[in-house]
């Protein structure tokens, strides 16, 4: 289901193209005018509210000094400055997780938009493992761009600039101080965390390595056993894990080198404002003189700032790899969709045109052709089984019938209109498509049948499986059409039929079988043939067969390219 407000602002794909990421988030931001204002106050107060304690805490300190009483209101205010610093940043980040989510759930929408438009020849071209590290990797990055990314810098650097704001008018001496310390500071950071990343980046590898060494191993353990190559695969599996350990050794040891460089360079620029401020020359107390107060409050603003300068290099590192993955995302979004075309313009004149027709068509896979100049007529009732060595073109006949492949020449119409103009919601209720293997879809046996579609009927649902021959067997599971579906709950063949009820429950006019009997046993061969002869009554049929057993009326012989 997509964000409800992603959808609003949803103007139809034809009005637009389905997205840049930059699109995505500007529309979100509209979307969620309330929540991005939040943020952005949100920040500017936890800014705002985390420079106010030490300056109390300060001016308790020169109250004490001075020999007076402190009012509890300001005590009272101090502590309640504090509990305010921590709820205005458990604010901003609540927001940031809460929009950084907005964002994702828009990408992913618009993602899955983009992948249901795209053509066949597009999606076959996706490795899945890519496919998937877009839908959750790359927005992932993107969602990190803004929860851990601009607007943590954005806060970070705004922290950074007020603090030195509020320590120049407190000590200005220790303000140059830091204003030529923090440059080095903030490249010393990034140098560590470089070389963390790349020391992270080569651990992950290694142990990838070794994680797929393990089911080389057992995939192949015959192979070793005979050869005798067990000491082999055991030193390549200590290699990998060696490799391992010494990328974690180095991440432990700049881990363990940086916080402690961060807590003596904060103690001896500490050490150093206070020595000076201590020291009887007017020209250097004009700079670093203080009261005890303002020192306290000094040496807080101090440790405040060594906090977000390495922050700052972290998001750094962040932005730069959600670039990285808007990028690939970007690419994807790029690639070229379907086209929607006018059935009125495109629907042949010719009321007495076959059910099927392909005209003149020519097909093939990069340089190797496939079909050239095929015409093929296929009258409403009858039935045809395409026959024909591997390779001759059945199977692409099928997907140029599904609407999967554009020919690169000629047409194909179907009740004489173009397949390719088709509108995918019709599609089911004019043809049913039966593959050589039966895939489960999440869900119970009746999702099975249905594919969730809510227009189907309980009793087309039984139909379907009465025409089949599975309705005793579905009724006699604890809960029936209920029954959550496993791997294990029926045989091979009855997954067959069930996939043969899946095609016929939305009572197509069209059936097209796939070397449906292909992975079948003589006997239940028999039995799947004899519900297809039921479900197939009355409806035009194109199958593809290599048995003879299977054909079905008139045989059509495809030659094929050689």
């Amino acid at each position: 289901m997509k964000n409800p407000s992603y959808k609003k602002d949803q103007t139809g794909r034809q009005n637009r193209k389905p997205g840049r990421v930059r699109t995505v988030i500007w529309n979100t931001v509209k979307c969620q005018k309330w929540l991005s204002a939040g943020i952005l106050c949100a920040v500017v107060g936890a800014v705002v509210v985390a420079l106010l304690p030490p300056l109390i805490l300060g001016k308790i300190v020169d109250t004490i000094t001075a020999g007076r009483m402190v009012p509890f209101a300001i005590i009272l205010l101090y502590f309640g400055m504090l509990a305010l610093t921590g709820i205005t940043e458990s604010i901003r980040e609540s927001l940031l997780t809460l929009f950084g989510q907005k964002i994702t759930h828009a990408l992913r929408s618009s993602l899955m938009e983009k992948f249901v438009s795209l053509t066949t020849e597009n999606i076959n071209r996706q490795e899945p493992g890519m496919l998937v590290s877009r839908f959750v990797g790359d927005v992932d990055t993107v969602e990190n761009l803004f929860t851990f990314g601009i607007i943590s810098m954005f806060a970070d650097v705004c922290k950074i600039i007020s603090i030195l704001v509020v320590i120049w008018y407190q000590n200005r001496g220790l303000t140059l101080v830091l204003l030529m310390l923090l440059p080095i500071l903030f490249v010393f950071t990034r140098q560590v965390q470089k070389n963390m990343l790349t020391a992270q980046i080569e651990n992950r590898k290694a142990v990838g390595r070794a994680s797929g060494h393990v089911p080389e191993t057992l995939h192949n353990i015959r192979t070793i056993h005979c050869l005798a190559k067990e000491r082999y695969m055991e030193e390549r599996y200590d290699q990998y894990i060696g490799e391992s350990y010494q990328a974690m050794e180095r991440t432990n040891f700049y881990d363990a080198v940086y916080s402690p460089v961060i807590l003596i360079l904060n103690a001896v620029v500490v050490a150093i404002v206070m020595l000076l401020s201590a020291t009887g020359n007017a020209k250097v107390l004009s700079l670093f003189g203080m009261s005890a107060g303002t020192a306290v409050a000094v040496m807080n603003y101090i440790s405040q700032i060594f906090t977000p300068v390495e922050s700052l290099g972290m998001e750094i590192q962040t932005i730069q790899s959600a670039i990285a993955g808007i990028h690939r995302i970007n690419e994807f979004f790029e690639l070229e969709e379907k086209k929607i075309r006018n059935l009125q313009e495109e629907q042949k004149d010719d009321i007495h045109s076959p059910f099927v027709e392909f005209e003149d068509v020519t097909f093939g896979y990069d340089e190797h052709m496939v079909l050239e100049h095929m015409n093929l007529k296929v009258e409403q009732g009858e039935q045809v089984t395409l026959s024909g060595r591997t390779g001759a073109g059945k199977s692409t006949i099928m997907k140029l019938l599904l609407g999967l492949y554009e020919p690169q020449q000629g047409q194909i119409f179907l009740q004489g209109i173009p397949v390719s103009a088709m509108r995918e919601t019709g599609k089911r209720k004019l043809y049913g498509y039966v593959e050589q293997s039966f895939h489960i879809v999440p869900g119970t046996v009746r999702d099975q049948i249905t594919l969730y579609d809510k227009t189907i009927t309980d009793r087309q649902v039984q139909v379907a499986a009465e025409l089949t021959g599975l309705k005793d067997t579905i009724e006699s599971l604890e809960h029936g059409y209920d029954t959550e579906c496993t791997p294990e709950l029926f045989s091979q063949g009855q997954w067959q039929l069930l996939s043969i009820a899946r095609a016929a429950v939305s009572e197509p006019k069209l059936l097209l079988l796939d070397e449906i009997t292909a992975n079948l046993d003589a006997e239940t061969e028999q039995e799947v043939l004899q519900a297809l002869k039921r479900v197939s009554e009355n409806r035009t049929v194109i199958s593809i067969s290599h048995r003879n057993s299977a054909e079905m009326g008139r045989i059509v012989r495809l030659l094929g390219k050689i």
